[in-house]
């Protein structure tokens, strides 16, 4: 039996226009950065104009352009302008279709092959750095594993936020990007470790399984 998870993101930053109507009924047209992509949707940062849940705008990569819809929306200061999250319309071909590994495929994970990252039920110190504002959050994971973590907070950060997170091995400092891949209203976040290579994420996986032998069980948000 095999569980068919949600299509994973890629951390890119690809340069993109985008054009449209702002909230405040003016046209607009200009250049933008794509950070995160599947063949559904992408997170796009230092957008000028202000947007709103719902407005369609065009988005261009390379040569391809597609229509999308803004599914959330937020200003991230003067400096880095604004974020906007988009998602394609039924009708659109995917614009960065080839910057994606698997061609819009959505990826099947066995059970076996989840099992490999057994979360672990434990206070995990960690910081938390949202690259966009650059303030760090000192916070406490409740679930670890090799792969990602799950945080405890009332004020989550929006799907695809791009993280940095620093923490320590015993002696060893790690610093890593991550990216949010879950967003409960009032609850927390899953953060997936983008930034751990394969023996990274055996390594910190070793590490947890030494310090929790008694594994814990996952939790719904796996990344």
């Amino acid at each position: 039996m095999t569980d068919v998870q949600p299509e994973p993101r890629v951390t890119v930053d690809l340069p993109v226009r985008v054009w449209g109507m702002s909230a405040d009924g003016h046209p607009f047209s200009q250049h933008a950065r794509a950070q995160n992509i599947s063949s559904e949707g992408a997170l796009v940062s230092g957008v000028e104009s202000e947007l709103k849940v719902g407005d369609v705008i065009g988005v261009q990569c390379d040569e391809k352009k597609a229509r999308c819809t803004v599914v959330w929306a937020m200003s991230t200061g003067p400096m880095r302008k604004n974020q906007v999250g988009v998602q394609l319309l039924a009708d659109q071909e995917c614009p960065w279709k080839a910057y994606l590994p698997i061609q819009g495929a959505r990826i099947e994970i066995s059970a076996s092959n989840r099992r490999r990252w057994p979360r672990h039920k434990i206070s995990f110190p960690l910081e938390l750095r949202d690259e966009r504002i650059n303030t760090p959050m000192r916070i406490n994971a409740t679930d670890v594993s090799g792969n990602g973590c799950y945080i405890e907070t009332i004020l989550p950060l929006p799907l695809g936020t791009v993280l940095r997170v620093d923490f320590y091995l015993q002696s060893e400092h790690v610093t890593i990007s991550a990216v949010v891949r879950t967003c409960d209203p009032g609850v927390g976040n899953g953060i997936e470790f983008t930034g751990l290579p394969p023996d990274g994420k055996q390594h910190l996986q070793a590490y947890l399984d030494g310090i929790d032998p008694q594994m814990g069980v996952s939790r719904p948000h796996e990344e």
